[in-house]
């Protein structure tokens, strides 16, 4: 961990509730490794927190930022993602900050831990993964991306569901043989996630069960410690519900709220026929594994497609005369993130004021046409009408077409009009 190395670096990085991780990969490397907050160690959680020192112009993060606001040096700013997600301004001493330029002060302070295994310049690639990605933490993260100037513009982002499904596929094979359970709990709630993969598809396609559980909530009691009572009776009837009739190849259990060892009866049972696995690292080396998967650094599995809650559900397409045969035109592709589904790209008419998109449900639903009306396009002859077409998915279930005529070059000047139209991929 000592020696700087000059190679391209690309990173995963979690951003928590309460923690933040980074996990890097360099093309040296054997396997992704997490970055420790102390050198030499395993402690690999940044605490989700900045400080401002009392009078100065001064901001502390991490263990620094908890320390000093427990020394009464400064004020506190914690729960910064409830703080973006809410958009309400942080007052301090009467000044103003927006949570999304704390949440950018706080990931580029952090970044500079990676001076530990390589120079910043060397940087390749960021993937941003966070619990649930929606229309609001994507406009922040994108925003975020944008102020942080890094040296690369490959930065991407997913959620934690999207980084266990990375993780699991680059494991080997045989802890993904059968279904795989991830058990997810922080002392407040408990999520579970089973990933399981029909390969009777082409391609093969991955579904991931989400699952949250509030019953296992506990509170420190007068004496600051958490309560155990109980604890691992009804975290074992859980597991057991999850479990029963099923064939589950490997557990992941992560989270601060195994840390106390109370899950015996749990644990023994989970043990019988299934690989077992705890730690706290796997949603930011998800995040790496998907970030090398993308841009070619390591080798990806194929032939397997995720169906989650952040990919679209079908193919987007239309059906064009091309060199004078049918063809099928794909403008955005099923199972892509969302967020990351755009295209432009240019037409030319043959006649009549209509396009047509094609939906194709990935989940073997019919093919449906919906029809894009240009009401009041210009008459002009067949083929010379060229229309500029920007497609973009807006949510997770709906995309926006925007047609723009320009004209056709000399002979039929464009006269600036344009339609929109949102259609829904259910």
């Amino acid at each position: 961990m000592g020696r700087k190395r000059n190679g391209r670096i690309v990173i995963g990085y979690d951003l928590g509730e309460n923690y933040a991780q980074i996990s890097y990969y360099l093309p040296s490397a054997e396997d992704v490794e997490t970055l420790p907050v102390v050198a030499g160690s395993e402690q690999y959680n940044i605490p989700l927190a900045l400080c401002r020192r009392k009078e100065k112009n001064q901001w502390l993060y991490g263990r620094d930022a908890l320390r000093a606001a427990k020394e009464q040096e400064g004020y506190l700013v914690d729960n910064l993602l409830e703080l973006v997600r809410s958009g309400e301004p942080v007052v301090i001493e009467e000044e103003s900050f927006e949570p999304a330029a704390l949440l950018t002060l706080f990931v580029k302070r952090s970044l500079s831990l990676l001076s530990i295994v390589a120079q910043p310049e060397y940087l390749d690639g960021v993937m941003f993964t966070v619990e649930r990605l929606d229309e609001r933490m994507v406009d922040v993260l994108s925003q975020m991306a944008v102020n942080l100037q890094l040296k690369t513009d490959r930065i991407y982002f997913q959620s934690h569901v999207d980084s266990f499904y990375h993780y699991t596929l680059s494991q080997q094979e045989s802890l993904w043989a059968y279904e795989v359970l991830l058990c997810e709990y922080d002392n407040r709630n408990l999520r579970l996630y089973r990933f399981e993969c029909n390969r009777k598809t082409t391609p093969r396609v991955v579904f991931i069960e989400e699952d949250e559980r509030r019953e296992m909530q506990r509170q420190e009691d007068e004496n600051g410690e958490l309560p155990k009572e109980g604890l691992d009776d009804l975290f074992s009837r859980i597991v057991k519900e999850k479990c029963n009739g099923r064939a589950v190849s490997s557990v992941y259990l992560i989270g601060d709220g195994y840390r106390d060892g109370w899950a015996d009866e749990s644990l023994h049972y989970l043990c019988r026929g299934r690989r077992v696995f705890q730690g706290n690292n796997l949603y930011s080396k998800g995040a790496c594994y998907s970030i090398c998967g993308k841009l070619g650094l390591r080798e990806a599995k194929e032939g397997y497609i995720f169906l989650g809650r952040d990919k679209l559900s079908a193919n987007v397409g239309m059906r064009l005369l091309r060199r004078g045969e049918d063809s099928y035109f794909a403008i955005m592709d099923g199972g892509v993130n969302w967020y990351d589904a755009r295209k432009e790209f240019d037409v030319i008419m043959e006649a009549g004021d209509t396009m047509a998109v094609l939906l194709t449900p990935l989940n073997g639903g019919e093919p449906r046409e919906v029809h894009v009306v240009l009401k009041g396009i210009p008459e002009r002859e067949n083929w010379t009408t060229r229309l500029r077409v920007n497609a973009q998915m807006v949510s997770r279930t709906q995309f926006r077409v925007k047609v723009t005529d320009m004209g056709f070059g000399e002979i039929f000047p464009s006269l600036g009009a344009e339609w929109e139209k949102r259609i829904e991929i259910v």
